[in-house]
């Protein structure tokens, strides 16, 4: 039987993804959301909760397109909220909530961190539009004064954003914290590859992997940068067919570029699973700037981190509820045990992956008992 024969009798895994938090990654399945972290204690704290779409509650949700605008709105909501979980796993300090987020807590009748959350999100919206569309739509409209080619002017403003975005991905690495974050990125991808791969979730299985992912959400930002140049090259020149308009102003290129972000993340949705679920040479050279950024926005990560990674994957994997619940204690190293301690990492995740199911039994069976 050939490989192309397997691949397809074999049906494909569901898809397992998520991201680098601080000291620690996220991994979402199909059906669960698990978060872990190692705490400055040394010890892993893992955390699971059941998810459930809303396209199985609105089918709508799932056509093409459409589903790239509900997974982006979804993942931005879910990337704040897991960044202020992690932080409360961690056990660090938080800051006191600013009397306006009190007051606005108040008046809305929400809860504290609801409100952090949604401040939180709106700023990150509004750095992002200033960043990728206000700039960009800045120069795009004086090069448009003199140039007439709207690809051109198009051209222009995407390579400006392009280059935004590297450089601010470049100054992030420069952070110490970040680059840590970045390494969790690197093993929360060695450890998707690994189980997909149907291995066995150990730190040496994973780390063969390589910390390039083409599902990878720095590739999405890519590409939806690129198809930028695309999609405005073609609403430029409908609004000069219908509309008789050669040159748009400042507030005119903003606007047309705030309306369209949701017809460009869902066509950029639907390019990435394209790309990722496909070997040919075309595919693998279209997804390949893609992969290349991902060297800025990961680092190669130590066992460690893998270990943390995994925790995570099986959590997700068992889909079962489970409150923050340590699963690996703290390792005590004493003087002359570094090999053995080497060696003893290599089988942790064989133990993680028993404790997580163990909690999750165990918090289930408290419930039952509650009911």
């Amino acid at each position: 039987m050939t490989k192309k024969e397997k691949n397809a009798k074999a049906p494909r895994k569901p898809d397992v993804g998520g991201q680098a938090v601080l000291e620690g990654v996220m991994m979402k399945s199909p059906n669960a959301i698990a978060i872990a972290v190692r705490k400055p204690d040394g010890s892993i704290c893992v955390k699971c909760d059941p998810y459930v779409g809303p396209e199985k509650k609105h089918p709508w949700m799932k056509l093409p397109i459409v589903r790239g605008v509900v997974n982006m709105v979804l993942m931005l909501a879910m990337g704040m909220s897991t960044l202020e979980e992690s932080t409360r796993m961690l056990g660090v300090e938080e800051e006191e909530p600013s009397k306006f987020e009190k007051w606005l807590a108040k008046k809305l009748g929400k809860s504290i961190d609801k409100i952090v959350i949604g401040t939180a999100i709106v700023l990150a919206v509004c750095l992002s539009v200033f960043l990728f569309v206000a700039i960009p739509s800045f120069f795009a409209s004086l090069v448009n004064k003199k140039v007439s080619s709207l690809l051109v002017v198009n051209l222009v403003s995407g390579a400006i954003r392009i280059f935004i975005l590297m450089a601010y991905i470049w100054a992030c690495g420069l952070i110490p914290d970040m680059r840590r974050t970045f390494q969790y990125h690197g093993a929360e991808h060695k450890t998707v590859y690994c189980n997909e791969a149907d291995l066995p979730l150990t730190p040496q299985n994973a780390k063969q992997f390589s910390t390039l992912h083409p599902r990878c959400g720095t590739s999405f930002l890519l590409i939806t940068m690129i198809l930028a140049i695309l999609v405005g090259a073609v609403a430029d020149q409908l609004l000069h067919l219908l509309f008789g308009i050669e040159r748009l102003s400042f507030a005119a290129r903003l606007l047309r570029s705030i309306i369209l972000l949701p017809l460009l993340a869902g066509i950029s949705y639907e390019a990435l699973k394209a790309l990722a679920h496909s070997e040919n040479k075309l595919v693998r050279a279209l997804r390949w700037p893609g992969l290349m950024l991902q060297h800025l926005t990961t680092r190669e990560p130590d066992e460690s981190q893998l270990e943390v990674a995994i925790a995570s994957m099986n959590a997700a994997l068992a889909g079962k509820k489970l409150a923050p619940t340590v699963v690996s204690a703290a390792k005590e190293e004493a003087p002359g045990e570094d090999a053995a301690v080497e060696t003893a990492a290599v089988e942790t995740a064989a133990v993680e992956t028993a404790a997580v199911k163990d909690a999750a039994d165990k918090e289930a069976r408290e419930e039952a008992a509650q009911e």
